[in-house]
């Protein structure tokens, strides 16, 4: 059996930290997902097949229910300001905004943002995102947790910030109102 050696090739970035916008746009296509928190350079691998699922049935079960003047979509880019930028795994726009929108949406076009957690990222899904999308006035944030049946995590905008999160576990129905009405059992998703 042959064995496969690591590569010792690296990835060299443009620009200089504090990353901007404008320096992400010119890192090159290697498979990582780059986003930025205040300039500082947040680096994931690509999914893996159950978060890929999970981000599937998702989507589905939003598109289904969807108004026909909301659109669902997978991996856009949210430029909140010059050095923050964030590629949520799913978000649900007004449809009219999608038709206009060239490269990135801006934070005020986006009704909900969902974020799939996986180990690598949980810390960065559960704190600084949560401040992150709460700060940009994102009316809701759905944080899904996969290692926990999967769980649904429902953060509503209150003010500037978001309040406790209403936790729906893998077995009961998350029944939601917001963005629009929707029931669903989280286990669903990983099923």
């Amino acid at each position: 059996m042959a064995t496969i050696e690591p590569s010792t090739e690296r990835t060299i970035l443009p620009g200089v930290p504090p990353y901007t916008v404008d320096d992400l746009l010119k890192f090159p296509d290697d498979g990582n997902r780059y986003e930025l928190f205040n300039g500082s350079l947040l680096v994931s691998p690509a999914p893996t097949p159950l978060h890929q699922r999970i981000i599937s049935r998702i989507m589905l079960s939003l598109m289904q229910a969807e108004p026909p003047h909301l659109e669902t979509l997978t991996t856009v880019n949210v430029r909140i300001t010059d050095k923050d930028y964030y590629i949520p795994d799913i978000v649900v726009v007004p449809l009219e905004v999608t038709d206009k929108v060239g490269l990135m949406f801006g934070p005020s076009d986006v009704l909900l943002a969902v974020e799939v957690g996986s180990p690598s990222t949980r810390m960065r899904d559960e704190g600084l995102k949560t401040l992150a999308y709460a700060q940009a006035r994102v009316p809701i944030y759905w944080r899904v947790e996969p290692d926990e049946g999967p769980a649904l995590y429902v953060y509503e905008l209150d003010g500037d910030a978001y309040g406790p999160p209403a936790v729906h576990k893998a077995g009961s129905v998350a029944e939601l109102s917001r963005p629009f009405p929707l029931a669903f059992d989280p286990a669903a998703f990983a099923a």
